[in-house]
């Protein structure tokens, strides 16, 4: 099986089911929020806690999960990951109290780790010329499952029950099927590379140790600008709209659903233009370019909420792909680090911020957060420091790149 410059598109396909499944668990989290609040009688603070709790735990593995991997590859390790999520909703469908329902969302969070590293590894590796593309096919699958999270807790668990929460598990053992396919492709890959190690070449960037280390810190900080603006979405924005104009919970779900299914949207297609003009453009404006419209979100009414709501989730999601992939293409050797670090990075700002922002909210508003928040993609502005990679050289490859 050569290395070849085709995109492979049924694996990239399978990629993205798989992480469906798996960003769907995690969005069952912050969908179940106003109920666990309701039937635990939670603060803000606690919703905080509960998402900081998760995040953390999905994110400072990630990297760890990414160095071992880049030695060691392991073609089946989605098969775990599902598993450690699964057991994380069964524990939350039983949970009696606060302590339990951190439990449940750390095996979440660990699933999640376990996950994304060689999931995007796949991705890179089934890419062929299409890099951002990939990417977005890959993310187009998270940001569907985060986006149905909301929508099918609020048909199914928010009207019944939280035990409801165990009928999501067919899922999973549907995933599990799609998670061999891959990893069996994944595998036969490895035996080929670990053949002809050091046959090939790759390409590596003709930047100084220095610069590329500058450049990894200033997508970080776009990282840190876009994951604490989507935490603050997707953490409190249903208590937002609830509390502003006064709509049911399912109604405030909608909303949410909007902004998710925006997010997929946009991902796909920043992926694709990030291929064709460029990546650094595209990180460029999409954190940027969601600015003026998030300054205008916390004074819109009830329909001008669901319009821009949209347009941000749009134009903020369309860059990760290019900012995963500009990082990849920094550091070609290390794609595990490399995916472990800015995934596990976006979730740990993400479970951060929301912390931070829910203690705010308890000492403030909801309304007020978003007011102070809405300033966060203007930090967009340092991606014009980014250095562009047109000078590249080429090095042997290792088997595991």
């Amino acid at each position: 099986m050569a290395r070849s410059s085709k995109t492979v598109y049924p694996i990239l396909m399978a990629v993205s089911i798989g992480h469906l499944f798996n960003d769907f668990f995690q969005a069952i989290i912050p969908a179940i929020y106003p109920l666990l609040k309701t039937n635990y009688d939670l603060s803000f603070t606690q919703i905080g806690l509960i998402t900081l709790c998760f995040q953390l735990s999905s994110s400072i593995f990630q990297p760890v999960v990414g160095l071992y991997t880049d030695k060691h590859p392991q073609p089946y390790s989605q098969l775990i990951a599902l598993t450690f999520s699964m057991i994380g909703v069964v524990l939350l469908a039983y949970a009696p109290g606060f302590t339990s329902i951190l439990l449940a969302v750390s095996m979440v969070g660990i699933g999640s780790s376990i996950f994304h590293p060689e999931s995007s590894r796949i991705a890179f590796l089934a890419a062929g010329g299409k890099r951002s593309l990939a990417q977005a096919i890959f993310q187009l699958g998270g940001n569907t499952g985060t986006a149905l999270g909301p929508l099918l807790i609020a048909w199914f668990i928010l009207p019944n029950d939280q035990r409801y929460l165990l009928w999501f598990l067919i899922f999973g053992f549907m995933a599990q099927g799609v998670f061999f396919y891959i990893g069996a492709w994944y595998k036969r890959i490895l035996e080929y590379r670990l053949k002809n190690v050091g046959k090939h070449m790759i390409p590596v960037p003709a930047l100084r140790n220095h610069k590329i280390a500058a450049a990894i810190i200033l997508l970080l900080v776009l990282i840190f600008s876009k994951y604490i603006y989507i935490a603050s979405i997707s953490s409190y924005f249903q208590f937002f709209t609830m509390e502003k104009f006064g709509i049911s919970n399912v109604q405030a779900q909608i909303y949410l659903f909007y902004f998710l299914m925006a997010m997929a949207i946009g991902t796909i297609v920043g992926g694709a233009l990030g291929d064709l003009v460029g990546r650094k453009f595209i990180i460029w404006f999409s954190v940027l370019g969601a600015a003026p419209f998030a300054l205008m979100l916390p004074h819109a009414d009830l329909f001008w909420t669901g319009v821009l709501i949209v347009i941000i989730g749009l134009i903020i999601s369309s860059a990760f792909p290019s900012i995963i992939v500009y990082a990849q293409e920094l550091l070609p050797r290390k794609i595990g680090v490399v995916s472990g670090l800015f995934y596990g990075f976006a979730f740990g700002m993400g479970g951060l911020g929301s912390a931070l922002l829910g203690w705010w909210a308890d000492h403030t508003s909801v309304a007020h957060v978003y007011g102070v928040c809405a300033y966060l993609p203007l930090l967009g502005i340092v991606a014009y420091f980014l250095p562009n990679m047109k000078k590249i050289r080429f090095v042997k490859s290792p088997a595991d790149v």
